[in-house]
């Protein structure tokens, strides 16, 4: 992951990211007012969207599920985020039906879940486990997974209160969400799957 500033003084706003275009298909999040590409994910970790992206369509309409779909979400600047995957409301969904860009500002309705798939490093666990679940929780997101393929792990946070509380799934226990109560597959299967 590479921060790239247009220039060494001026930071971003969300209108200038919203114009923004280098002419190239790089992917971007925005950081506090800084361009921040996004590489092209590892096998594993695309393997897991798509995996999941699938099991959801067994659960849900395939019109509420979304991969590229971006998030504003609360900083000291502008800041918007670029999840993996994420499961619409009816509301968010709605909002975005003929839109140019799959974006959800900050007055648009929130999403009803958010999935990262962490990227090995350390860098990427702070911003995974930290700083996008900080930011996710102040846009009253209800659920926010964050599956980790070097711990085996699920962490599924749940929105209560104006405050996430996690549960850490890991092996063969199921998954519960609230979102998508019928989903039933276990770390195990998940990570499996990814590793294939």
């Amino acid at each position: 992951m590479t921060q790239t500033t247009p220039s060494a003084v001026k930071l971003l706003t969300m209108e200038d990211y919203l114009a923004y275009d280098d002419g190239t298909d790089m992917r971007y999040e925005l950081v506090d007012g800084e361009l921040v590409e996004m590489p092209v994910e590892s096998q594993i970790n695309a393997s897991i969207a798509k995996y999941l992206f699938v099991e959801f369509t067994k659960h849900l309409s395939i019109a509420l599920i979304a991969w590229n779909t971006e998030i504003e979400v609360s900083g000291r600047r502008a800041k918007c985020r670029l999840p993996d995957l994420i499961v619409h409301s009816e509301e968010s969904h709605a909002v975005l039906v003929g839109a140019k860009r799959a974006i959800l500002l900050r007055d648009m309705p929130p999403p009803m879940l958010v999935i990262e798939v962490v990227s090995p490093g350390t860098e990427n666990r702070d911003r995974d486990y930290r700083y996008k679940r900080t930011e996710y929780a102040a846009r009253g997101i209800a659920e926010y997974w964050i599956i980790d393929p070097e711990m085996e792990q699920i962490t599924l946070c749940l929105w209560v209160n104006g405050q996430y509380e996690d549960t850490v799934y890991a092996g063969d226990a199921a998954i519960v969400s609230t979102v998508v109560p019928s989903f039933d597959l276990s770390p195990a299967q998940v990570f499996a799957f990814g590793q294939n």
